[in-house]
């Protein structure tokens, strides 16, 4: 029985990853620990978890948050990871971090990240970078074993877009300096903290772009797909916010550099993502939408392209809050204990 702590554990990332711990059929939690509401059961902060998990909130230093575990999930902004990994490496357990704090291996690259979004760019623990995997499974299982101490979760945008453009980079099935990822996500993307652009008069039957001057998952994409391309790839992203609560539908173009048909492009496809059983491929008659993947760990890709502009078009449907953070974090712990990787994530979700 893997023995987990969940730190963070009363935002949206942190209840998502116990919602699915509660079933999962080889982890045991051990602990709920966060700065706020210490003492408050979780399910008082989240009234659907009565009689399923009624373990209060504990505060970091309390010493049952000392207790060993196996793994311990950062469910924490930027910043918090890379100080507290240290630490927690040192007790034996593995560091599964939802932050950006160890998307990136090496100082300079993690500096350029977090000059993005405004952060020191001295990264406080370096000597851990080089050992971190970025932990999009698809692409990165066979670096994520038992011999891995942490994992750097990644972001929700650059899961739906890097899953979907991956094996267009991987061929080379477009010109590299053509693709556009238009993005739009549902306002739990932000987390839980009120905010007034998160008012419900102010949101509600409103739609708008943000981050324009550049978005924190633009690098993770652009280095994934120049890692698979061979070449280095600048892409033009745009994130916009839509009045629904879960959810990311990124729909990606990029002039084609061969007369592949539709067909061809969906079997290649298919044939890229055969071994991966959270990527779903569907053409463009299937007509699915953010909420046939909503509360699951599914990608669902309708894979496409225009044949009279000759451009490639995809979209992918993500839940953010499961495959774009939740359920990545539980399938890179699944294989990192020699789980398979669908442990505790085998579920349809629910319609409508």
């Amino acid at each position: 029985m893997i023995k987990v702590k969940v730190v963070g554990a009363g935002g949206y990332g942190g209840v998502g990853v116990t919602e699915v711990l509660l079933n999962h059929p080889e982890a045991k939690l051990m602990c709920l620990v966060d700065n706020n509401d210490v003492g408050t059961p979780m399910s008082r902060l989240y009234p659907h978890l009565t009689g399923f998990c009624d373990m209060p909130l504990i505060d970091p230093s309390d010493p049952r948050a000392q207790e060993p575990a196996d793994v311990v999930f950062l469910a924490t902004p930027d910043g918090v990871g890379m100080n507290a990994a240290p630490a927690i490496l040192k007790t034996g357990a593995k560091v599964i971090d939802y932050s950006g704090d160890f998307r990136f291996n090496t100082p300079e690259a993690y500096a350029a990240y977090a000059g993005r979004i405004g952060r020191e760019p001295k990264h406080a623990s370096p000597e851990l970078l080089p050992e971190a995997v970025y932990g999009l499974v698809e692409l990165h299982r066979k670096e994520i074993d038992s011999r891995r101490r942490v994992i750097g979760n990644p972001g929700c945008f650059a899961v739906s877009c890097i899953v979907g453009l991956a094996p267009a980079a991987k061929h080379r099935l477009v010109t590299l300096d053509s693709i556009i990822c238009d993005c739009k996500t549902g306002v739990s993307g932000a987390g839980k903290k009120v905010h007034p652009s998160f008012h419900f008069p102010n949101r509600q039957d409103h739609m708008n772009a943000y981050k324009l001057a550049g978005h924190q998952h633009v690098f993770e994409i652009e280095r994934e797909l120049g890692l698979l391309a061979g070449a280095e790839i600048k892409i033009t992203f745009t994130s916009q916010i839509v009045p629904i609560v879960r959810g990311i539908m990124s729909t990606l173009y990029g002039q084609l550099t061969s007369d592949i048909k539709r067909e061809e492009l969906i079997e290649l496809y298919r044939e890229f993502y055969r071994n991966d059983g959270f990527v779903r491929i569907f053409d463009r008659n299937s007509g699915v939408g953010s909420a046939h993947v909503r509360g699951t760990n599914f990608c669902n890709l309708i894979v496409d392209l225009d044949e009279r502009t000759r451009k490639l078009r995809i979209v992918s449907h993500i839940d953010n809050l499961m495959k774009g953070q939740s359920g990545s974090a539980i399938q890179n712990m699944n294989v990192l204990f020699g789980l398979p990787e669908n442990t505790g994530l085998n579920r349809c979700g629910q319609y409508p």
